[in-house]
């Protein structure tokens, strides 16, 4: 049995990013950037209006000054206004400044007169409201970093630079294959000793949640010529999820069933709580994941093991591979596992974090009802009131 670092570190080094392509600006929501890419355009590109007003010479606009208003200069094409002393433009918000204004003076701190406006302002000082070009973005600033993933402000950034499509890695497609004998779809009418199938429904979702694509999900019982072939199907995805079959009872068949297929396997067991029976391997490109048949186990297994596995494999930058964190104080004392790394799943509630239910690795409903997850090492105790970093999951 190997230690949790151990078998993140392994599985790490047998993945590596997918092939990249080019996609639809729309299309790479939540994709990762295959290379660096430098602004080409300043934002924002000319110096701008910040409000509605009388674009002005600042020297001129003391408070009751008049000033003649000779165009106006809405948002869009320049009208190459120019003012010069006592002059003004009507100016709109986004607008260019007209050459020779330095500031602009908001619309409610004006009277109308005529063609010309009385500045009903206090101090107006050069610059005010103007919006100076460059002064958010330079021309050879980095928009965009390799392994980047790609938000919805990230993408926004990208339309202003003109770019209606970029270069991301692949999605790693994913087959999931649950076991069982007493496992059923739903729809079917249970018998003495059968269960629906949650697994398959879950696992598919936490990789769909990870952006990946889920291309096969199926149940296989437990029998080994049909498990052969499901796994040989399996196989022909990037990454190959399994629940259940992978500890050491007499129906537990998945192991053998991969080495029939050649898989190499480099992780067999992993000290973690709830996923001791835990394996992982390869069979050409194809990275294999044998998780519990407990659900939870299934669940935890997958977001510390599976999960940073798919996202390298889709470029991600070495920081998104974790769980994103927050600080939470416990709301009771918890104690670990004496022997290994305990997760513990728990509701963040005002800044506290709470046990979610019953903690054993059956226990479904206490998992639905979690939002994060509290990673407690082996022989730890953690008091009430304790400041904790919690990892969120939803």
């Amino acid at each position: 049995m190997i230690s949790e670092d151990e078998a993140r570190a392994r599985i790490l080094e047998s993945v590596s990013p997918l092939p990249r392509e080019r996609v639809a600006l729309p299309d790479a929501l939540d994709r990762f950037a295959a290379r660096e890419l430098r602004a080409t355009i300043p934002l924002p590109r000319f110096d701008n209006s910040a409000m509605d007003g009388y674009a002005v010479i600042a020297s001129d606009a003391t408070n009751g000054a008049r000033l003649r208003v000779i165009g106006e200069q809405p948002a869009g094409v320049s009208r190459e206004l120019c003012i010069s002393a006592g002059e003004s433009v009507r100016i709109l918000t986004g607008a260019p400044i007209p050459r020779n204004a330095d500031a602009v003076v908001m619309q409610e701190e004006t009277a109308c007169d005529g063609d010309r406006i009385v500045i009903a302002a206090g101090e107006v000082r050069a610059g005010d409201f103007i919006r100076k070009a460059s002064s958010d973005l330079a021309v050879g600033q980095t928009i965009v970093e390799c392994g980047q993933r790609l938000g919805p402000a990230a993408l926004a950034l990208l339309a202003s630079q003109g770019h209606a499509d970029i270069e991301v890695h692949q999605r790693a497609s994913v087959a999931v294959v649950t076991t069982g004998d007493e496992v059923v779809a739903a729809g079917h009418e249970l018998r003495a000793g059968e269960i629906y199938d949650s697994n398959a429904v879950m696992l598919s979702a936490l990789a769909r949640q990870t952006n990946a694509e889920l291309v096969m999900q199926k149940h296989c019982r437990d029998e080994l010529d049909a498990l052969y072939a499901s796994l040989e199907e399996g196989m022909r995805a990037d990454v190959l999820v399994i629940s259940g079959g992978v500890s050491v009872g007499a129906r537990d068949l998945v192991r053998e069933a991969l080495e029939k297929l050649g898989a190499k396997l480099d992780v067999w067991r992993v000290l973690i709580k709830p996923g001791k029976p835990f394996l992982f391997g390869t069979q050409g490109n194809c990275g294999i994941f044998g998780l519990p048949g407990n659900t939870v186990s299934s669940f935890v297994t997958f977001l510390v093991f599976v999960r940073p596995a798919l996202l390298r494999m889709m470029g991600a930058q070495d920081t998104e591979l974790e769980l994103p964190r927050t600080c939470a104080r416990l709301a009771r004392d918890i104690v670990g596992d004496d022997t290994r790394p305990h997760y513990f799943r728990g509701e963040l509630c005002g800044g506290e974090f709470r046990l979610a239910g019953r903690q054993e690795s059956h226990a479904l409903f206490g998992l639905a009802r979690a939002n994060a997850l509290l990673r407690v090492a082996a022989g730890e105790t953690l008091a009430a009131g304790q400041l904790v970093q919690a990892l969120l999951i939803t």
